[in-house]
């Protein structure tokens, strides 16, 4: 049993959920209850460029709070550590709804009125599947990584390309097939 803590308090490791650009997240689970544990990583990223990340993920995350983005809750932070604990939303990534052939209209028009807010706001979000679950028919973002509006990576001119069986999300399904990363 593999354990890591924050701020004190122990937390099980279920699985490993996915490995992205800052860091690991993990299912854990504390008295009964499942959470999101994700510890922040310094591996190099050659195509994004990082401040100080955990600050990063707090500052982001207010700024999605104050959107009015549908994401998990941050329910802690362990500076020393570098960790922060989410609420855990139960459900299928987009990513899986894609490649399983599940996906519904309903999903597109939810993240087109997610743009809505987030273009008000001159914010963009990484739009890519793997970092939205659908939980109860609603999706949710639940990553926190959010920057400053360019048009460039806006939903419509990156996101999307990824959103459906595109040649891009066909070409990005066989480079993780081929490095033994996904087994889907």
């Amino acid at each position: 049993m593999e354990i890591l803590s924050v701020n004190g308090k122990e937390y099980e490791i279920v699985q490993l959920l996915g490995k992205g650009k800052g860091g690991y997240s993990y299912l854990v689970t504390r008295d009964g209850k499942e959470y999101v544990l994700k510890q922040i990583h310094h591996e190099p990223c050659s195509y994004y460029q990082f401040g100080n990340k955990i600050q990063s993920e707090i500052d982001d995350y207010k700024r999605l709070s104050t959107i009015g983005i549908k994401m998990p809750l941050m329910l802690d932070v362990d500076l020393e550590n570098e960790r922060i604990l989410k609420e855990y939303i139960h459900g299928n990534t987009i990513y899986d709804l894609v490649y399983e052939d599940k996906m519904k209209a309903d999903y597109l028009e939810q993240i087109k009125e997610m743009c809505k807010l987030l273009y008000q706001a001159k914010t963009n979000i990484d739009y890519f599947p793997t970092n939205f679950v659908v939980e109860d028919g609603e999706i949710f973002y639940i990553d926190y990584e959010c920057n400053d509006y360019m048009e460039a990576w806006n939903f419509e001119n990156w996101g999307v390309k990824y959103w459906s069986k595109t040649p891009e999300f066909l070409r990005y399904v066989e480079e993780q097939l081929a490095a033994g990363i996904f087994d889907t």
